[in-house]
């Protein structure tokens, strides 16, 4: 039991650290002091829920509907370019939320883009499904690839937690609103980058899906029958 959920830690600690878009909300999040350990459970929560789907066998949904992935693809390119430049172009903060209603709201809309950059982005879906959920059935047991699936999600909030404690740390470094700024604007650049990059993953989705559907239609053709030919080459 112990070796297997250390086995699910080991495998998403090597998934983990790309620099994706998730990991970069979070790190924002620590950076403003912005509910960042919230963002940390929200997007926890969501890895949680798509990792034990995975194991679970969820990966059919990619293969028997792939339009799926393309959907949930290009409502990230649209999130993620969006949400990139606003941070490019966001006006540096001189005055702190005061109100309650504020923080709130605040509250309301980082819980909100944290389920939205864990739930939009279609490489979640392959690392849990696929990856996680593909190496999990090596084992027949479900009670097996559950526990294994435990392991990968409890590395998530670990990482989650880290990162963004580790970055608030640095918001006294930043404390000058032009800083901020700029470390937004670098964020938000990359978030751009990362929407170009999905947006390419997309292209590619769809063209592999036409060119499925092409050969399906073609094989499934009917042919004329054999006597047909005979007639024609006699």
């Amino acid at each position: 039991m112990g070796s297997l959920f250390l086995e699910g830690l080991v495998l998403q600690a090597s998934l983990i650290f790309a620099l994706g878009a998730q990991n970069l909300f979070v790190l924002e999040a620590g950076l403003q002091r912005r509910h960042h350990l919230t963002v940390s459970f929200v997007c926890f929560f969501c890895d949680f829920i798509m990792i034990m789907l995975g194991v679970a066998g969820a990966a059919t949904l990619f293969a028997k509907f792939p339009e799926f992935k393309i959907g949930i693809g290009i409502l990230g390119v649209s999130f993620l370019f969006t949400y990139g430049v606003s941070k490019i172009f966001a006006k540096p903060e001189t005055a702190p939320e005061a109100s309650s209603k504020i923080i709130e709201t605040s509250l309301k809309r980082s819980i909100i883009l944290a389920a939205t950059f864990s739930i939009l982005n279609p490489h979640a879906y392959l690392d849990a499904f696929i990856l996680i959920g593909g190496f999990s059935t090596k084992y027949d047991s479900l009670n097996d690839r559950l526990i294994l699936g435990s392991g990968a999600a409890f590395y998530s909030g670990l990482w989650f937690v880290l990162l963004s404690s580790f970055s608030s740390k640095m918001k006294p470094f930043l404390n000058q609103p032009v800083r901020m700024q700029k470390v937004m604007a670098i964020a938000g650049l990359a978030l751009v980058i990362l929407s170009g990059k999905l947006g390419m993953d997309v292209v590619n989705w769809i063209k592999m899906e036409f060119h499925h559907e092409l050969a399906v239609s073609i094989l499934q053709y009917p042919m004329p029958p054999g006597n047909m030919f005979t007639s024609i080459l006699f």
